[in-house]
């Protein structure tokens, strides 16, 4: 054979084309993961979700697929060393490089991205999502999304854990303030708002606690019985709703049984409601040590098991190779986690760490606060204070130092640390400190009323403070009740002797404001004995500038309460609150977190109550409230007219609101129904609202489209919902007890 030493053109495009396929090769590779359409086609965003991850399967190995569905331990949530690529947040599940399937980074995220100083982040402490839902107002709900998701995204986070929806059936529950209030609709369609903005931001939506985790007491081992009517017109329509206005990509199956079954176990639950008949396209993550099996958790629903991998991982394994999990349900597990990575944009933009905007969290943080402290009382006008008053006592509740947030895996970190240091010895809460946030509301007063004298006192001696009261033009008390999960409060008595303090400071000044920093409903033995109530609730990074503003007038008060305040807790459905049985054994006792021990032996908790939660309970039972569901005072006043019904198959309600006070303002406008007789319902239930900003002396007509669903029973028998023939008395007004306007509504037989 002859070798040609000579080169030629030919040989130029031979090279030329060699070339050319090396730098078309190189350039493919150098590409991020998931660009390269031919070898990866799901990576080809114009297929949907769906398709996306249908591909995906197909290539994972049986180990790669159940890595991505179980966690890799606690880590650095319990004071661990911090797993390898975590990104220190409270869940993680590795990625898959060489099919560019991103890591997923979960965060606790309920009021703000929590844990953000153990590793120098700053996070935006937004009021508690229960002050949140005082504003009765989608588009704060909105912003409340649209911040925590910025902020998860900013830090490196592409999951939230946030989004709780449980209804406040329990107002002991020490995780009310984590929640949405006691009615279905308004708790369902806040939820959705915030979770819907939320995922605009490249995170996945997240809502918790799927089920009825109404308390917190023994909240791993309570079996709550309720009949099947009664769960899905309250707890679960609240879930209902937000999963099908949202896109909420994941749900956080609870610790509690439901009716004789763990819920994470429960294939009515977590496959045919959640799954088969509303249709739910996401996947199912257990909470924090609530996956009790391998199998049958599987086979109930159950999706990923987090945080550890005692269930999911060998175990899982050794059940597929043994046929009793099928293969096929694995595919669908991991299917449908990869579907809601696709769906949230994760493969498609990934999260980038940088800098949140720290000055646009406290402006949302202020705004959202100042849009959700409720006017409760307002004697012969004592609020707005004048700028002019000459002097002020400012008592109780480190008012000098900051405002009170709550506790648990909600506990978004203070900047520059907790105001209020703790004492050896003093009270915490089951989880940690109690954590106070920088932002004083003395201080805030002060600035407010540059001309005034303003004197502190802590409130450790009441009759010190009553003399300061006394020798004050007015007296503003502030008094606090922590609240976190782990546990629920003993009772709905302010702790500590604040009862006795409020009583002494307004028996000196007759001009006294009460200022509320809870998590929820408290008694108020001396409501009848102040001129003034602001429940202001935990309101975050901003409380204190808050506060003063709606004291001064700056700002007008609109929210209203998302709960009802009882006279007494003898007036609950449940007087006492449910206590975990005593230990047989010690061996019946086991530590549920470090530090966190309960008892192991189960014990039911009955819903008797079934269908009257809330405001529906003192309705049906003609018991008279503190301050009713949907209560909310103003510095302005609003009049109501013209209310008009129109059938069809969505009804419409029309309403004529006006504002008749001087000042502008805005109002939750609210329509009820009492169903026909049939139905078996004494009591009212909100059917819908809207929020009107109005100018002094401007009026709107609200025409509010009603979902026949919220006008419907469900009937268990034929798992249906049925709208009944009859007619229907419409109410609408300010609050539930506060209704001046009827109609009637008639429903046709079908």
């Amino acid at each position: 054979m002859k070798l040609r030493t000579s080169f030629d053109a030919r040989d130029a495009g031979l090279l030329a084309i060699c070339l050319s396929l090396v730098v078309a090769a190189s350039s493919m590779w150098a590409q991020p993961p998931g660009a390269r359409g031919q070898d990866r086609p799901w990576m080809t965003k114009s297929l949907s979700p769906d398709e996306r991850a249908a591909l995906l399967v197909r290539q994972l190995t049986l180990d790669e697929k159940i890595g991505l569905v179980r966690g890799l331990g606690w880590g650095g949530l319990l004071g661990g060393e911090e797993t390898p690529g975590s990104n220190g947040g409270a869940g993680y599940i590795p990625g898959i490089p060489r099919l560019g399937v991103p890591a997923l980074q979960m965060a606790d995220a309920a009021v703000g991205v929590t844990r953000g100083a153990v590793s120098g982040r700053y996070s935006t402490p937004l009021p508690s999502a229960i002050a949140a839902a005082s504003s009765w107002d989608l588009e704060v709900a909105r912003q409340y999304g649209a911040l925590i998701g910025s902020e998860l995204r900013a830090q490196g986070y592409n999951m939230t854990l946030g989004g709780g929806v449980d209804l406040t059936r329990e107002p002991r529950n020490g995780r009310n303030f984590e929640y949405k209030g006691e009615d279905p609709i308004l708790a369902g369609k806040l939820l959705a708002a915030e979770m819907k903005a939320l995922a605009e931001q490249g995170i996945i939506a997240h809502t918790k606690h799927f089920a009825l985790n109404d308390q917190e007491n023994g909240r791993n081992f309570v079996n709550i019985k309720i009949d099947r009517r009664s769960m899905r017109e309250t707890d679960l329509l609240a879930f209902e709703i937000g999963l099908k206005d949202s896109d909420i990509g994941a749900v956080m199956c609870s610790y509690n049984l439901l009716n004789g079954e763990y819920a994470c176990e429960n294939g009515w639950l977590l496959n045919d409601l959640l799954k088969k008949e509303w249709g739910f396209r996401g996947f199912v993550v257990s909470d924090w040590g609530a996956t009790h099996s391998t199998t049958k958790a599987a086979l109930a629903g159950l999706d990923m098991e987090m945080p550890e991998s005692t269930f999911f991982d060998a175990p899982l394994k050794k059940a597929i190779d043994a046929g009793e999990v099928p293969m096929a349900r694995l595919d669908d597990m991991v299917t449908r986690i990869l579907r809601s990575e696709f769906a949230a944009g994760l493969f498609d933009r990934p999260a980038a760490r940088q800098v949140p905007d720290i000055w646009k969290g406290l402006e949302v943080a202020q705004s959202i606060a100042e849009r959700s402290i409720v006017l409760l009382k307002n004697d012969s006008g004592q609020l707005p204070l004048s700028t002019a008053v000459r002097s002020i006592a400012v008592i109780g509740s480190h008012a000098d130092a900051g405002v009170l947030s709550g506790g648990g895996s909600a506990q978004v970190d203070p900047p520059g640390g907790n105001a209020v240091p703790p004492t050896p010895g003093g009270p915490r809460l089951i989880f940690g400190d109690i954590v106070w946030h920088p932002s004083s509301p003395l201080r805030a007063i002060r600035a407010k009323a540059p001309n005034a004298k303003v004197e502190y006192n802590d409130g450790a001696d009441a009759a010190a403070a009553a003399l300061l009261a006394k020798a004050s033009d007015v007296a503003i008390v502030f008094v606090n009740q922590p609240s976190s999960e782990g546990a629920d409060m003993a009772s709905l008595c302010l702790p500590g002797k604040q009862d006795e303090l409020v009583e002494a400071v307004a028996g000196a000044n007759p001009r006294t404001v009460v200022v509320l920093e809870t998590g929820g409903a408290v008694t108020m033995p001396w409501a009848d004995h102040v001129a003034g109530i602001l429940e202001a609730w935990y309101p975050g990074i901003r409380g204190g500038e808050a506060i003063a503003n709606i004291l001064f007038g700056s700002v007008t008060p609109s929210a209203k309460l998302p709960i009802t305040f009882p006279k007494s807790e003898a007036d609950l459905p449940h007087p006492r609150l449910a206590e975990q049985p005593p230990p047989l054994s010690p061996s019946d006792t086991e530590e549920v977190f470090p530090g966190y021990r309960q008892n192991t032996r189960r014990f039911d908790l009955e819903f008797t109550e079934g269908l009257k939660v809330g405001y529906k309970w003192y309705d049906a039972e003609h018991r008279e409230p503190l301050f009713a569901f949907g209560h909310g005072l103003s510095y302005t006043t609003f009049a109501y007219s013209g209310l008009k019904v129109v059938a069809g198959s969505w009804p419409t309600v029309s309403v004529t609101v006006r504002n008749t006070g001087q000042r502008d303002g805005a109002d939750a406008v609210q329509i009820y129904a009492t169903l026909p007789p049939a139905a078996g319902e004494p009591f009212r239930r909100l059917i819908g609202w809207e929020k009107v900003r109005l100018a002094p002396g401007e009026s709107k007509t609200v025409t509010i489209s009603i979902d026949p669903k919220f006008l419907s029973v469900f009937n268990p028998d034929k798992n249906a919902w049925e709208l009944l023939p009859g007619d229907y008395q419409v109410d609408a007004g300010g609050s539930s007890r506060t209704l001046p306007l009827t109609a009637t509504l008639h429903i046709r037989s079908r």
